[in-house]
């Protein structure tokens, strides 16, 4: 592949409406290496949109095959699910996190993307002038669009300098106004990868019960911090949670990653037992409901989407249901992931990159799902133009609110020893590209 000019790279940026590729958003960094894919007539190294790069789950594609014959299509879903979705969650859940919701409190959801708008929605609404967001970041680029959309203000931080000791003085001090409503973390980290331990769960946990403001959890990527086997259901060591620390949270859950079950576009929201049955005179002045969880089913999700897909609910429900009785080691499958980062680490560290985030509390930071990469002196914005103009797609950690200048690594289309020969090839590519223009800028000068 020859590398893309300048001026064909910027003209694509400008025809799509992107001023600043450091502040572009996954879809169009997509959008715009798909249009350089087709300029080059070369196939780009896709590293920026975190899609599953493993098989769906055959358990779940029988099962929704077989609901599907059963002529539910006809059938409305409960909007706050079926029967046994919402059991088969309660037990994976206490399989593989440890704790104990009712099924009840457990409701589908069009993803948790769906879950986290509506509970950021619902949050913003239960206290009168409470209309900001803690954001631990860096993070998934569309939860902050998210709070943009709902008119909420995203007050963020960067776990970079925060962990450990610092981490509650630094939510003291985001929440000492009294205007936040809600935090919102994923753990294992977007893109980081850095985990949040039990310790640092438990100041979130006790900073929400202080303020009165509810944890958010995204657990995307359950059970995939691989430096520890949690593959074994109702065994520890178990996922780390918010949820043994306080009664004020919400976990979203997503067969997305878990189950590589993405295009159907299922999740959940697990609301705390207390939280779901709270009451909130503000939302019944304003709905005639006093409880959480029934503004948050009967409320928001009705007139959001009017529930899910009863044939995706099916299919999670099967596929939660055989993780539990041990028939399906999702655990497992997911450890393809720690193989393509470790592989990818080594070729980009071959050509001079380094890790950004590399230590969790002390540790390596775990191979998994994504990991972030910089390159010594060079911001995010000029490192990833080189790197889609030598085709390799990527996102940069600004577009995730993280202070570091660098850019995010998926290894999930790494599928094949084909595109970790190309990664190489094109990263090859990228410092000679660099070692050219600085030496035409030194030159100019």
């Amino acid at each position: 592949m020859k590398a893309i000019s300048k001026e064909t790279f910027n003209g694509v940026l400008k025809g799509m409406d992107i001023a600043d590729i450091s502040r572009a958003t996954i879809r169009q960094c997509v959008n715009a290496t798909q249009e350089l894919e087709r300029i080059s007539g070369e196939k780009y190294v896709h590293l920026e949109f975190g899609v599953p790069g493993i098989k769906a789950s055959q358990i779940g594609i029988d099962m929704q095959k077989e609901a599907l014959d059963a002529g539910i299509a006809s059938v409305y879903p409960p909007t706050g699910g079926i029967p046994e979705f919402k059991w088969n969650a309660s037990a994976f859940i206490k399989a593989f996190i440890g704790v104990d919701i009712f099924p009840d409190s457990i409701v589908p959801t069009v993803g948790s993307m769906q879950g986290c708008f509506n509970l950021l929605l619902e949050c913003s609404q239960l206290h009168k002038d409470r209309k900001a967001v803690i954001y631990i970041s860096p993070g998934f680029p569309s939860h902050y669009l998210q709070a943009k959309i709902l008119g909420l203000e995203a007050r963020t931080f960067d776990i970079y300098d925060n962990r450990g000791d610092k981490l509650g003085p630094k939510l003291e001090e985001l929440l000492s106004d009294g205007k936040v409503c809600a935090i919102v973390y994923s753990n294992p980290n977007n893109p980081s990868w850095v985990c949040l331990t039990e310790d640092e769960l438990r100041t979130i946990g006790e900073v929400c019960t202080r303020h009165d403001v509810i944890a958010l959890e995204d657990m995307a990527y359950l059970c995939m911090d691989f430096r520890s086997d949690r593959s074994v259901p109702f065994s520890a060591p178990y996922q780390p949670t918010v949820a043994r620390y306080t009664d004020n949270y919400a976990l979203m859950l997503s067969a997305s990653k878990i189950f590589s079950y993405a295009g159907e576009r299922i999740g959940l929201v697990a609301i705390s037992n207390k939280l779901y049955a709270r009451e909130y005179p503000r939302l019944h002045e304003q709905y005639g409901l006093s409880r959480f969880g029934d503004n948050f089913v009967l409320t928001f999700i009705y007139v959001n989407s009017s529930g899910c897909s009863r044939s995706a609910q099916n299919a999670m429900s099967a596929m939660m249901e055989a993780s539990v009785s041990g028939r399906y080691d999702f655990v497992a499958e997911l450890r393809e992931y720690e193989r393509r980062a470790h592989k990818a680490k080594e070729i980009f560290f071959k050509h001079g990159f380094s890790l950004v985030y590399d230590k969790d509390m002390g540790q390596d930071v775990s191979d998994g799902f994504f990991f972030t990469m910089g390159y010594e002196g060079m911001s995010g914005s000029r490192m990833l133009s080189l790197l889609m103009r030598c085709g390799i797609g990527a996102i940069t950690l600004n577009a995730t609110r993280s202070r570091q200048e660098g850019i995010r690594v998926c290894v999930s289309m790494l599928n094949g020893e084909e595109d970790f020969r190309k990664l190489d090839e094109r990263l090859g590519m990228f410092t000679d590209l660099l070692e050219e223009e600085n030496e035409s800028e030194a030159q100019d000068k």
